[in-house]
């Protein structure tokens, strides 16, 4: 059973457009549809189920979608922390939160501490998020952590202690949604050995019955980390 599943969930705007509704609907569709699997991973027993919500390069999109898309993020995170709380999911937020809005900042320091106590599964939300982003800023981090020390004395354990994502295991399972085949710029530290599942389904129509053939799917790979295969 893999312990840590990474999801990107594409194909919000084309599932709204082919039932010609706006995008905004789609990414709604989208949100509903993460309840359902956050719970299918914690029945399945995975530790952690990180999601990718907003990257870096969704600034680009337009104004108003961009706007739409951050106010149903506040809206999940006003509405989803009593049922995360029940069903005991700890919330972590990641990713460059200083451009948000400090009535945004405000809502992800309180909905992770309202769940920090949980610990059935731990959902982490990857906002204003690249993995490029994040490497950078470990290096930095490092750096302000052993001012005295030169970059030579940089180890790979020393900069994965702070990634943003350091409380976790790295990726064993990561699925897209949405019939593309790249990680684009997500986890991609923590995604070097993970197993890539890529599927058709737009992210509204991703089940729980189709993460189940995807960890089935995993669980019948030969992860070698960079050995040779058996003789």
């Amino acid at each position: 059973m893999p312990q840590h599943i990474a999801i990107i969930m594409d194909g919000n705007r084309r599932w709204a457009k082919k039932r010609f509704m706006p995008a905004a609907l789609g990414h709604a569709s989208g949100a509903k549809r993460v309840r359902d699997i956050v719970r299918a991973c914690s029945d399945m027993g995975v530790a952690h189920l990180s999601l990718f919500a907003f990257s870096t390069e969704n600034w680009k999109r337009p104004e108003e979608e961009v706007s739409s898309l951050l106010g149903l993020f506040m809206t999940y995170l006003q509405k989803e922390v009593d049922g995360m709380n029940a069903n005991g999911v700890r919330l972590r937020l990641v990713g460059e939160k200083s451009r948000f809005a400090p009535v945004m900042q405000e809502l992800i320091t309180r909905a992770e501490q309202q769940t920090a106590h949980n610990s059935k599964i731990t959902l982490t939300v990857c906002v204003n998020y690249g993995g490029r982003w994040d490497m950078v800023q470990a290096a930095q981090a490092w750096q302000q952590a052993h001012p005295e020390q030169s970059l030579q004395a940089l180890t790979e354990e020393a900069l994965a202690s702070h990634l943003s994502t350091a409380y976790a295991p790295e990726i064993d399972l990561l699925i897209r949604t949405g019939g593309e085949s790249r990680i684009s710029n997500f986890m991609l530290w923590q995604a070097a050995y993970a197993e890539l599942f890529f599927t058709d389904d737009l992210w509204p129509d991703f089940s729980p019955d189709r993460l189940q053939q995807a960890v089935e799917w995993f669980v019948l790979r030969d992860r070698r980390f960079g050995s040779s295969a058996p003789l």
